[in-house]
């Protein structure tokens, strides 16, 4: 969120490479100092030596690297503490760490580590549910809470588990990705409202050439990280509770 000190400071997820590495590099280039976390920690020493390399204008001291899983919660606990010793302050987070939810041979525990990681994240296209939940998600703002968030999740993996995904009509293809993601837009609604002041919206980068898409996109990491980069720039009073497909705000439902 932007404000009116010199200096600002963003938390950037996933970020050892594809779009979250190029964020780390467009905010740190328009003078951001940045912690560019990923689960991996020699990926993420090793990005960061990279991205100092390769760029003349970021200096040794405006990107810093932490470890963080988003998933476990001591993991978070410990980079919301480094920030706060080092920094006293953090200005912008870009939830980019995810998981595409491709199950192979039915394993109920890839679904569910995609649920995890893109979902738990954002606690703290074409995405959509089957019917009911795509109710559920449209909800007016006053109605829709995480508790009925957590119960499309809940039917969800229920679904799952039963083999009854097609019978009950959630997605035929990355469902587990797709579900996650409406979840996620619904959760950026909700925590939008219960924290005003701030400027919280989720954004469709597009299709992006990265390891997630196989590398199959038509849009740069670079291009990829514009619209996530203007989204984190916002001042003060900007949208907030919004999907944004890159630039343009939309409506899901």
């Amino acid at each position: 969120m932007a404000d009116t000190f010199t200096q600002r400071y963003a938390l950037i997820t996933g970020a050892n490479k594809g779009i979250g590495f190029e964020i780390c590099r467009q905010l740190a280039s328009k003078g951001m100092k940045v912690i560019l976390a990923s689960r991996n920690e020699k990926r993420g020493i090793e990005a960061r030596e990279r991205l100092l390399k390769e760029s003349r204008s970021i200096s040794d001291d405006d990107v810093v690297f932490h470890q963080l899983d988003v998933v476990d919660p001591a993991s978070a606990v410990a980079v919301a503490h480094f920030i706060e010793t080092k920094f006293g302050r953090l200005d912008i987070l870009v939830n980019n760490a995810g998981f595409t939810g491709v199950a192979i041979e039915g394993d109920i525990s890839v679904y569910q580590e995609c649920i995890e990681a893109n979902i738990i994240a954002a606690q703290s296209g074409q995405l959509q549910p089957n019917e009911w939940a795509k109710g559920v998600f449209s909800s007016e703002d006053t109605s829709l809470n995480e508790e009925k968030v957590e119960e499309v999740l809940h039917e969800f993996m229920k679904d799952f588990i039963g083999g009854k995904l097609q019978q009950n009509h959630w997605p035929p293809n990355l469902a587990a990705y797709k579900v996650s993601k409406a979840a996620v837009n619904a959760y950026t609604r909700i925590i939008a409202r219960k924290y005003p002041s701030f400027c919280i919206n989720s954004v469709c980068p597009g299709f992006v050439r990265t390891d997630i898409c196989y590398n199959l996109g038509v849009l740069s990491e670079a291009e990829g990280a514009e619209a996530p980069v203007k989204l984190a720039l916002l001042p003060n009073g900007g949208p907030s509770g919004s999907f944004f497909s890159r630039e343009e705000a939309l409506s899901l439902y």
